[in-house]
């Protein structure tokens, strides 16, 4: 069970670290190819990003979840993925039409000047306009975990990963697209993923069934309540970008966001290990619950606190011992005020993650033994509540520094409220 344990674990970070690789690879050529400015706007739409790929976690996870618990259960489980493609869908259709009619106002919320709605106009639209891919990609991926195809979900996020990295390269350089190049590769990722996942689903070894029920507000709910930590996994990092840029903006101007946009993008693959651990016990978690073995089930929970802690020391070692090396990959200009910025914030953000990734793994626990409960409170805790608090507080005290420190202050105001309510 350990080594079972262990091959679904470092599958799930193995292709959660893909994904996250989508704007990892972005933001090093549109660095390297647009200075400070092409960073600025980028991190401007993150946000966009993390609310797009919260849905598509929720419903995919939550719906992937859900069915995992049923089969454990030998009850219906062969409309579970048509309905969550379906969700996919619609909810993707208000996105779609931003993309189309007004993605320069959507900048301007996200608090662009008129130079960066210029920049990122185009990249915004055709993001919004893949909004379905980056939703359904969650499904395909979600689904071929639970399925015991851990191996093609991890291939399939790494292919779509190798693919951006190869075609930001293309569009930007030698076809000299530039921004919307980027914009392309990274849209096209999740077309890839997917195809690669659907090798599982057409192949001899797939057990999900495609049935088609009627569409059903109350069953998709149950699901997104097994997917909620998911959720604000995902959301987290658009509202905690979204407060921070808001803060640093009026404290440190375009520099200050730019030197976020380097914190937030390295935070992203570090986010995305510690999901990736999550979701990897997710699958064998829900299944030992449903067979009520629960013994298993605190096996597999103390497996999993254990690698978080693991890890989370593994990155703050890491940060630490390299905070420019990292920064540098970033800032192709050499730009000082970045540099001064950046390493300070580096420094300070990253502590939070001694804590986040206990929270992580508690949060999802909760979920997949069907505890909706404290899964949903520790995720509103740590994904809204708690960060808006904590850097709004923090920065009028402290001023830049309390922003980057409001991470870890608001995780382990989450860490005392979940041990708080664990049995509710």
């Amino acid at each position: 069970m350990f080594r079972k344990f262990l091959k679904y674990i470092s599958q799930s970070i193995s292709g959660m670290i893909g994904v996250s690789i989508y704007i990892l690879a972005d933001t090093f050529f549109i660095s390297y190819k647009c200075g400070a400015d092409g960073l600025a706007a980028l991190n401007l739409i993150l946000p966009v990003f993390g609310l797009v790929f919260a849905i598509g976690s929720m419903i995919g996870i939550g719906s992937a979840t859900r069915y995992n618990i049923s089969t454990a259960k030998g009850s219906p489980s062969d409309y579970y993925f048509t309905q969550s493609i379906f969700w996919c869908l619609i909810c993707s259709i208000p996105f779609m039409l931003t993309g189309i009619f007004i993605p320069h106002k959507a900048l301007a919320l996200l608090g662009a000047d008129a130079g960066l709605i210029r920049l990122g106009r185009n990249y915004m639209r055709i993001v919004l306009l893949f909004t379905p891919f980056f939703m359904s990609n969650y499904t395909f991926t979600a689904f071929a975990r639970n399925d015991h195809a851990t191996s093609i979900a991890m291939i399939g996020s790494i292919s779509g990963s190798f693919f951006n990295i190869l075609f930001d390269y293309i569009f930007m350089f030698p076809l000299n697209l530039g921004f919307l190049g980027a914009a392309l590769a990274t849209a096209l990722s999740p077309v890839v993923t997917m195809l690669v996942c659907s090798t599982h689903y057409l192949g001899k070894n797939n057990h999900v069934e495609f049935h088609w029920r009627k569409p059903s507000l109350r069953r998709i709910i149950g699901c997104c309540q097994l997917g909620v930590s998911a959720f604000f996994a995902e959301i987290s990092s658009a509202v905690i970008t979204i407060i921070f840029n808001m803060l640093i903006l009026r404290i440190a101007g375009n520099i200050g966001i730019a030197a976020y946009g380097v914190v937030a993008n390295i935070s992203l693959v570090a986010m995305a290990i510690l999901n990736g651990l999550a979701q990897g016990a997710q699958p064998l978690i829900s299944q030992s619950y449903g067979k009520g073995k629960h013994d298993l089930v605190r096996k597999f929970l103390n497996w999993s606190l254990a690698a978080a802690l693991l890890i989370e020391l593994v990155i703050v070692v890491l940060i630490y011992g390299f905070t420019d090396t990292f920064i540098s990959i970033f800032n192709s200009e050499h730009n000082l005020q970045l540099l001064a910025y950046a390493h300070t914030g580096l420094r300070l953000y990253f502590l939070g993650f001694l804590v986040a990734g206990i929270n992580i793994v508690l949060v999802a626990y909760f979920s997949a033994i069907d505890r909706a409960r404290p899964a949903v409170l520790g995720s509103v805790m740590r994904g809204i509540i708690a960060i808006a608090f904590c850097a709004i507080l923090f920065s009028q005290i402290l001023g830049l520094n309390g922003i980057w420190l409001s991470f870890l202050g608001s995780e382990i105001i989450t860490f005392f409220v979940i041990l708080i309510f664990r049995k509710s």
